[in-house]
């Protein structure tokens, strides 16, 4: 989504926190591989377990699958996250518990019909409820965490972008500098700071 920002740590955890009710473990799982994985949500929520489950244990990456993707040309296999893998095995145990899994199904269900996808304006709601109950101001949406991902990568990478273009997925650098214009702030303030 165009103009929306990346989030900061706190509100990072303050959103991972603030998911409640039934569906915690699940609003949970599907944040986390967000902003871990930087995935769009409208692919996050069509993984099936076979994508992320093998032999009963969760994998140590993710496959998205290229229908399920922006442009449907490629699929993309990203590591998961320590933290994001604990949030899939919390969710994944309590399906289980009440299902007989098969590599078919939707990890993130719908309650409308039988195994769909929970869609992405439902989610949009459950994530806009968390955001608000954290009074976090600003443009922020579901794709806040895939500007999430994209801001701390490049951190991470010392600032290189070919590198961050590979780790989102992005055919054409271009793209990814715009994930990255947001940065265009800290420019023009170092413009007016100087001497």
């Amino acid at each position: 989504m165009k103009g929306c920002r990346p989030l900061s740590d706190k509100e990072v955890e303050g959103i991972m926190d603030s998911f409640g009710g039934q569906y915690a473990a699940r609003d949970k799982a599907i944040f986390a591989l967000g902003r871990y994985t930087g995935e769009r949500i409208s692919a996050i929520l069509k993984v099936k377990v076979g994508d992320i489950v093998q032999d009963g244990r969760i994998l140590d990456h993710v496959s998205y699958q290229k229908k399920n993707r922006k442009g449907k040309t490629e699929g993309r296999i990203v590591a998961i996250h320590p933290k994001a893998k604990a949030a899939l095995m919390t969710w994944i145990n309590l399906l289980a518990a009440d299902n007989i899994l098969t590599a078919d199904d939707y990890v993130f269900q719908s309650r409308n019909g039988a195994n769909r996808p929970l869609s992405r304006i439902q989610y949009h709601k459950v994530f806009k409820e968390a955001v608000q109950a954290n009074q976090i101001t600003g443009k922020v949406a579901t794709h806040s965490m895939r500007k999430t991902f994209a801001n701390q990568v490049y951190e991470k990478l010392d600032h290189d972008i070919f590198k961050t273009q590979k780790a989102m997925g992005h055919k054409n650098i271009n793209s990814t500098a715009q994930y990255l214009s947001f940065m265009e702030e800290d420019i023009e303030a170092a413009i007016k700071e100087m001497t």
